[in-house]
């Protein structure tokens, strides 16, 4: 079912001139599934694959509809059919290069990791552009670790877009790679550090890098906002703070002020919670990542705590 208020024309131009060499009403229609698919494939897989078949249905001689149902398949995990879409996608573009790394990876979703290491190493792969290759080596370094070759997945990263002295685009995916592969080559000292250094390169929350980074260390991640609004929540349901009189105000201002003039001492074994913002992280190498302060973004608003999960139950406070 195809929304009113979609037309088609949210279509970029080059997409639009490519469905031209349709008829006037079967390229309105081709397009409002296009966009449909575009704008349910991050949080709808499935429902943005049906659009971009419907589409493919209406008009399969055309390379963008077959580009766009290989990416729908791909992302809901359609390995089979994504392969064959972008193949004949690349056909129909006059071999556009651009599909290589999620072809690779295809391949290597259908459990021929031989296959996608020859579409890793094939001539056309040289043409891809700085993004493009950043991607095929992260497919190449899943690629070794289904290999059970740990070590060759962590030298596979070490390109020089690992130590850009600028965050780029891919560095977010490209650092939480490199930290996913230290961990399976039993490095995670090092991998501690990629991953946090990925959570500060991910502007868009795009990966769980601020959590990995979280769990080897042996911490919690508080939301802090969701905190405030529940508590906001609770004091709503009570009606609010009841109202006091002048007596009951002295008295609260006068245990105010012993607070004050007497600091409670800090329970024992209670660690200081610590702003994620506050954290300094040691580079693994001096050469690599070294962001200028301006380029590197905030980092989330949130706070790490100790996990005593694992500990025995501590006694309460003022036992």
């Amino acid at each position: 079912m195809l929304p009113d208020e979609v037309t088609g024309d949210e279509l970029d131009a080059e997409a639009r001139a490519e469905l031209r060499t349709l008829p006037k009403d079967l390229a309105t229609k081709v397009a409002r599934h296009l966009v449909m698919a575009g704008q349910l494939s991050e949080d709808e897989p499935e429902k943005a694959y049906k659009h971009a078949r419907a589409a493919r249905r209406l008009a399969s001689r055309v390379g963008i509809v077959r580009e766009a149902a290989g990416l729908a398949a791909y992302r809901a995990e359609e390995w089979g059919e994504a392969l064959a879409e972008l193949r004949a996608a690349r056909r129909l573009s006059a071999g556009d290069e651009s599909y290589l790394p999620v072809m690779a990876d295809c391949e290597r979703g259908l459990g021929r990791p031989e296959r996608a290491l020859e579409l890793v190493k094939a001539p056309e792969a040289a043409r891809l552009d700085p993004m493009g290759r950043v991607e095929l080596r992260i497919v190449e370094s899943g690629v070794r670790r289904d290999l059970g070759q740990y070590d060759a997945a962590v030298v596979t990263l070490q390109i020089p877009e690992l130590r850009d002295r600028r965050l780029r685009p891919w560095s977010a995916r490209l650092f939480y790679a490199y930290a996913d592969a230290l961990v399976e080559a039993g490095r995670a000292g090092e991998a501690s550090d990629w991953f946090a250094r990925s959570a500060a390169a991910d502007r868009d929350g795009e990966t769980d890098a601020a959590e990995r980074y979280a769990e080897l260390e042996g911490l919690h991640i508080l939301d802090t906002e969701e905190e405030d609004e529940e508590a906001e929540a609770a004091r709503s349901e009570e009606g609010g703070a009841p109202d006091l009189g002048e007596p009951e105000v002295a008295e609260m201002a006068e245990a105010e002020d012993a607070v004050t003039e007497a600091p409670e001492p800090e329970p024992e074994g209670v660690i200081e919670v610590v702003a994620a913002t506050a954290i300094e992280f040691k580079p693994a190498d001096p050469e690599i990542l070294d962001v200028p302060a301006e380029d590197v973004p905030e980092a989330p608003a949130v706070f790490l705590e100790p996990d005593h999960a694992d500990d025995e139950e501590r006694p309460p406070a003022d036992s």
